[in-house]
Parts: C-alpha cells; structure tokens; sequence
C-alpha cells in the first residue's frame, strides 16, 4: 500500500533580536560637567566654574550624575563681589573658557580731590592776588561789578582804590574825587582823608548818569562799541550846544560835563535847570575855558531858576575893547526870574568901559 508522503516537521520562524533600546540622548551639560571634572582635576580654583552650572544640577538626571554631590561640596555658593585675592588667582584658562573676567572696583581720585578740597576745583584761590588784579584791570566798570558779584574774595579785590581810580580819570579827568552828595552842590575831596575806604567809587556812582561835552571823541566813542561796551548809556557830543539840545529833547537828566579845552562863540542860553561843571585834572576852573567874542558867554533865560555852573572860566573877550559896542554884551547874562548857582567859577571880560 501506498504510504502517505511524510509530513515535514515544520520548524518555528526564528524573529530576528529585536535591535537594542537607543541610548538615551546626552544631556547638554555633559561636556561642561566634563570640563568641570577636569577642572577640578586640574586644581582650578572652583570660584572660575561659570555659574549657570551650579543652577543646571536640578534638571532631571541630575540625581543619577556621578558628579552630583562632589559639584555640591565642592562649589560653593558665589559672592557678589570677590575678593582682590580671588581675582588675582582666578586661572586664564577658566576665563578664556567661558569668557568671563572679573571686574575690579574702580575709585575716582578725582572725585575724591573735588569732595575733599571743593574751593580748590578751578584753582582760583591758588590765583596771586596781583594776577587777579591784572585781569580786573581790562574791565570796565560795570563787568567790574558783576565779577564782585562771584566771590567775597572777588568782592575784595574789584573794590580795589587803584583799579576805580583808573576808570574814574579816564571817563571824568578829575584827579580828586569829586563828590556830588545832593543837587547843586558838588566838591572834591583827599581821597587819604576821606572816610569811605573807595571814594572813587562811590564818586563814579554818583556822577555816572552825565553827558559829556569832549571835542573829537563822540565819533571814537560810537565808531567803536565793542570797545566800550557797558557805556552805552553815556553820552558824548562835541559843542555845548549839542548837549543843551539832548536836554531839551530829553536824552539825560541834565548833568553836562564839560572837558579840558576852550570853547568858543557857542550861543549858550539856558532855559532849564540845568547842571553844568568843568572836568579836568589838576585845577579845573584852569583847563576849561569858555568865551565869547560876540554876544553874551552865558544867558540864563526864565526856566533856569535852579541852574547850576561850576568849575569852569568864563570870558568875553570882544574884538573891539570899546564899551560903545559892547553895552548889552556880558560874561554871564541873566534876566528876569531867574537865581542860578555860579560855583568855583573864574569870570574875566576883556572889555574896558562902563
């Protein structure tokens, strides 16, 4: 009989491995805890381990790091401000590493010296007295003013005699003070015995608001403003007759200057109470001169009741010395209503006859 075909043992399928699990990914930190590791191996100070290491311990895995409770003793917990001998031996190559330097506490000497001595900060007391004197002396009088204004050193040393002095003759000429305390009265004085210490002074501060009457100098004077600058106020004219017509047009109070020269055939007639007086260095009365030839030197009209002349020489001296031409002609004229005060004054008429 015919056997059946033996059946063949079927063998089991054989499944490949199944292939290993993936090791689990590196952690980012693992090359800087090896660098940590050979740090300390290396015998670096551990104040150079960067600290966002120390703040990375926390992470997960971080209990299974071989490093963990060796990173916890030995780093320890940062200062907000090493110390001078830390700095010094923190190892270059920590620092080249994560690119961290340690920065020294800077102080300011400067800032100390200006705390210490604040006076001293632009050097002005150290400046000799002389030298602030020499500076002093290119100003006038009102910038002089305003430097006494900085300082009570300042103070002292623009009050200073010598310097008003110098101010005071080149604006006024006089030598001596001359004082004007009230209206219609004015006098000089000895600086040496007066009893305030800067006559000069207090002589310019009174006499300030004046025209002046000097030939030549007006066209100076307002060609160059930079040159007087603080003077705009003051006025200068060349004829007597240009200052009476600034009073009349109401320019200044009234207070005329009249400087060293001689004046004339000006037609001055006074109708205002006006104030006129010589300035001069040395005697006045001597070095201003004001004449006539033709008519009256000076004629005070009605209006000029409070009038004031001082200091000054005043002269009719007419061609013709004969009286017959001359019978209505005088040094000084005055008509009806009128009492001016005629102060310190040389009055000479060349005429003969009655």
């Amino acid at each position: 009989p015919v056997q059946p075909p033996q059946q063949q043992q079927q063998q089991p399928l054989q499944l490949p491995p199944p292939p290993p699990p993936p090791p689990p990914p590196e952690r980012n930190n693992n090359n800087a805890v090896a660098a940590a590791a050979a740090a300390i191996a290396a015998g670096e100070r551990d104040d150079d381990v960067p600290a966002d290491m120390v703040a990375e311990e926390s992470g997960p895995g971080a209990q299974n790091s071989p490093y963990q409770l060796r990173r916890k003793t030995l780093l320890p917990k940062r200062t907000a401000c090493p110390t001078k001998s830390n700095m010094e031996g923190a190892s270059t190559s920590a620092t080249e590493n994560f690119g961290h330097r340690a920065k020294r506490a800077r102080v300011s000497g400067k800032l100390q010296d200006l705390s210490a001595a604040p006076a001293e900060q632009y050097l002005q007391e150290k400046l000799p007295d002389e030298v602030v004197l020499k500076i002093f002396s290119y100003l006038l009088e009102q910038d002089l003013c305003r430097a006494a204004c900085v300082c009570k050193r300042f103070s002292e040393l623009a009050n200073d005699p010598i310097l008003w002095k110098r101010l005071y003759m080149e604006v006024f000429e006089y030598t001596r003070p001359m004082m004007h305390p009230e209206p219609g009265k004015f006098y000089q004085i000895n600086p040496e015995e007066y009893e305030h210490p800067n006559p000069w002074k207090e002589s310019f501060q009174q006499l300030y608001k004046g025209a002046h009457v000097k030939p030549g100098f007006a066209e100076h004077f307002y060609s160059n403003p930079a040159r007087y600058k603080g003077r705009e106020n003051m006025l200068y004219y060349d004829t007597i007759e240009d200052a009476l017509g600034g009073v009349q047009e109401a320019h200044f109070d009234g207070l005329i200057f009249v400087h060293s020269g001689i004046y004339t055939d000006e037609w001055i007639y006074i109708e205002s109470p006006i104030t006129m007086i010589g300035a001069a260095p040395g005697k006045v009365a001597d070095k201003v001169i004001i004449e006539n030839t033709r008519d009256s030197t000076f004629v005070f009209m009605e209006g000029s009741e409070d009038a004031y002349v001082g200091y000054m020489t005043i002269r009719f001296n007419p061609d013709d010395k004969s009286a017959q031409h001359h019978n209505a002609h005088h040094c000084l004229e005055i008509t009806v209503n009128c009492s001016p005060i005629i102060d310190h004054c040389i009055i000479r008429s060349t005429c003969t006859g009655m």
